[in-house]
């Protein structure tokens, strides 16, 4: 694996996002699915706004979730949930965290 940098167009790179103080990040990505971030939290609770639709799966670990007043919700490995745009929402992850965050 080479660390040389190429003269690639600027779109050709990775976007890196931290958030609260960087016990959750990810990577931007696009995928055939379109724009998509693959990203950790470490354990704690935390409150998200979209900007978009969000579709997140979860890939390692378990979180619970719950959309404005509502109850909460758990989600496991391989299970999916989707979030409407202009939505706030609360996340609770009791371990460790991977997902992957599809927007539309």
């Amino acid at each position: 694996m080479s660390n040389s940098n190429s003269s690639s167009d600027m779109t050709d790179k990775v976007s890196h996002n931290v958030y609260f103080d960087g016990k959750v990040q990810s990577l931007g990505i696009e995928t055939e699915k379109g724009k998509a971030t693959v990203g950790v939290m470490k354990k704690g609770t935390y409150t998200f706004n979209t900007a978009s639709p969000e579709t997140m799966v979860i890939i390692s670990g378990e979180m619970s979730t719950r959309v404005g007043d509502g109850e909460w919700r758990k989600h496991e490995k391989d299970d999916s949930f989707e979030v409407a745009a202009h939505t706030s929402f609360d996340v609770l992850c009791e371990k460790d965290v991977a997902y992957i965050c599809y927007y539309s």
